[in-house]
């Protein structure tokens, strides 16, 4: 089970083309100038299965799926569920936005099964004094994009080429 905050469908804005993107509910960075404090509660939003979401996914033949929140994070378990079932009876990619490090998932076991089943990853805490609207896909320039096969290949992180 997954507290989702919200299900937005044809996204543009959370990742490359069109998404279907899930909104987790919490997150303990609490980044100042964060564009979604809402999703910050633990206990907002609504608890749903791996099927229910999966049927939200599969019924859009030509969207991908985007992670984010919150902090998707913070439900390792129940999004690497979903994730390990989209790999399984999609062809979709998975990106996923978290305020944790690319490093410090690798250090974790528990996030780490989630991130070795992500294709793209959006990391860092949005950091407001190094806002820049300009960037594409991120908030701050210290936030990276990055692919995440390839960098679980080389144990760096390698940057995703838009």
């Amino acid at each position: 089970m997954i507290r989702v905050l919200d299900i937005i469908e044809d996204t543009m804005v959370d990742g490359t083309g069109l998404r279907t993107s899930i909104y987790a509910a919490g997150c303990a960075h609490r980044c100042p100038g964060c564009h979604n404090p809402q999703s910050w509660d633990f206990g907002a939003g609504r608890l749903m299965s791996t099927e229910e979401i999966m049927d939200i996914i599969k019924a859009d033949p030509f969207a991908d799926v985007t992670f984010s929140g919150g902090d998707p994070m913070y439900q390792a378990d129940g999004f690497a569920e979903l994730a390990a079932a989209i790999k399984r009876d999609t062809d979709k990619t998975i990106w996923c936005y978290t305020g944790f490090t690319f490093e410090e998932l690798l250090a974790d076991e528990t996030k780490h099964r989630l991130l070795s089943l992500i294709d793209v990853l959006v990391d860092g805490q949005f950091v407001l004094s190094l806002r820049n609207l300009d960037l594409p896909f991120r908030g701050s320039s210290n936030q990276r994009i990055i692919d995440v096969p390839q960098s679980m290949r080389e144990r760096r992180a390698v940057s995703y080429l838009l």
